[in-house]
C-alpha cells in the first residue's frame, strides 16, 4: 500500500452559525508529524479534534462509495479529502483496520486510537441533515492516529502494518456498536478489550447497559 493523497486545512466559517471548522481541506505533498499536531494542518475545536490522541485522521475511499449509494445527489461533492481527513490510502477500510494497529507511513509510525465520532460539521459541509448519523450507524467514520515516531509523511510513501493486537476490534464494528442501537447487544464483549482507551471503553459500557434493559 502507498499513501494516495494527503490533506490539510485551516479553520474557516462553516454552516448557518458560521462556526469555525477545518473540515474543508486541500491536497498537500507532505505532512510534518509531531506527537500532538502537524505543521500543515490546524483544528478549530481542540477539545474535539487534534491533540496527542487525534493527530491524524484517515478516511476510507470505500466509505465514500457507501455514502454515495445512500446519497447519490452528493456524488459530485463526495471526493477524497472532502470529509476532513488527512490521509487517503487505497485498500485500508473501517473493516480491515483495527484498534491498536501500528502502521508505518514512510518513516512515521502511528497507532490507531479510536474511530472518529461523527459531528454536525459533516452535515454543514455537505448541506445534508443527518449525514453524521448515517456515517455513524454504518461505521464509516474513519479513524484517528496517535504518533509513536515523528517525521514527515509524503504522498507515495509505502504503508505497512507493523503490529496488531491479538484481542481487538475493527474500527467499523466499534463505531457501529456504540452508535447504532441495532448493535448495542455486541457491546458487552468489547468492554474488556485491552487496546480500548477509557473514553471508548466507557461508551461500550453505556451501550451494553442499554442493551441489558
Amino acid at each position: 500500500m502507498i499513501v494516495s493523497a494527503l490533506y490539510a486545512g485551516q479553520p474557516a466559517p462553516l454552516g448557518p452559525r458560521k462556526a469555525l471548522s477545518a473540515i474543508c481541506k486541500q491536497p498537500v505533498d507532505k505532512l510534518t508529524v509531531h506527537v500532538d499536531r502537524t505543521d500543515e494542518d490546524q483544528q478549530a475545536n481542540l477539545r474535539l479534534h487534534g491533540g496527542p490522541e487525534k493527530v491524524l485522521h484517515q478516511f476510507s475511499v470505500a466509505s465514500y462509495d457507501t455514502i454515495k449509494a445512500q446519497y447519490p445527489d452528493l456524488a459530485d461533492k463526495l471526493l477524497p479529502g472532502s470529509i476532513g481527513e488527512n490521509i487517503s490510502v487505497d485498500g485500508m477500510t473501517d473493516e480491515n483496520v483495527f484498534i491498536g494497529d501500528v502502521y508505518a507511513f514512510g518513516n512515521v509510525i502511528v497507532e490507531v486510537g479510536a474511530p472518529r465520532a461523527p459531528c454536525n460539521k459533516i452535515n454543514h459541509r455537505f448541506e445534508t441533515p443527518n449525514l453524521d448519523r448515517f456515517t455513524g450507524n454504518q461505521g464509516v467514520t474513519g479513524w484517528y492516529y496517535r504518533v509513536k515516531q515523528t517525521g514527515v509523511i509524503n504522498v507515495g510513501d509505502a504503508v505497512s502494518l507493523l503490529e496488531r493486537a491479538d484481542n481487538t476490534v475493527s474500527v467499523g464494528e466499534l463505531m457501529r456498536t456504540v452508535y447504532n442501537p441495532e448493535y448495542f447487544s455486541h457491546a458487552a464483549k468489547l468492554v474488556d478489550i485491552p487496546v480500548l482507551d477509557d473514553e471508548w471503553r466507557g461508551k461500550c459500557e453505556k451501550a451494553a447497559a442499554k442493551a441489558a434493559k
